[in-house]
């Protein structure tokens, strides 16, 4: 059964971007270093979740666009390769200490959604994003998510609030 849960995955374009998604084939989110992050990787993000794509540590930072989650959580295979800058000597097959997920896009906004954008919206400050920035995986309102929807809209788009 698909849960209804939406989250935030933040990610620096130049490692992993909107662009890297494909409606067709999943692609692997992996490299999440973050131990709360990862509780939410292991424990909670679901198979049907979705999740908004919002790019930081770039020159446009905010929300790309929205993906589907098709494989919930399992162990990262690059905390076992010793090339990968993900390796992790302390993990083991039978107790991995980190874990990724699969993705695939359902929809690339017409534009970003600019943070500074996203910080105006008295209906967004109490939103996880606002108040710890830094966490790399985050959970979404529902109420959040009806808005930040509502910010994508053609209408919006044409009434120049984006």
């Amino acid at each position: 059964m698909a849960s209804s849960q939406t989250w935030l995955l933040k990610t620096e374009p130049d490692e992993f971007s909107i662009d890297d998604l494909s409606s067709s084939a999943p692609s692997v989110w992996d490299g999440v270093r973050n131990y709360k992050a990862r509780n939410y990787l292991r424990d909670d993000v679901q198979l049907g979740d979705r999740v908004f794509i919002y790019h930081s540590s770039c020159r446009l930072i905010g929300i790309a666009g929205l993906a589907l989650v098709t494989r919930s959580g399992y162990a990262d295979p690059a905390q076992f390769d010793l090339s990968s800058p993900y390796y992790d000597a302390k993990s083991t097959i039978d107790r991995p200490r980190w874990y990724c997920i699969d993705l695939k896009l359902e929809q690339r906004f017409e534009r970003v959604i600019p943070l500074a954008l996203l910080k105006q919206q008295p209906q967004l400050a109490d939103m996880l994003l606002l108040r710890q920035p830094r966490l790399s995986v985050q959970p979404v309102s529902a109420e959040h998510f009806r808005h930040i929807m509502a910010m994508n809209s053609p209408v919006a788009l044409t009434q120049g609030h984006l």
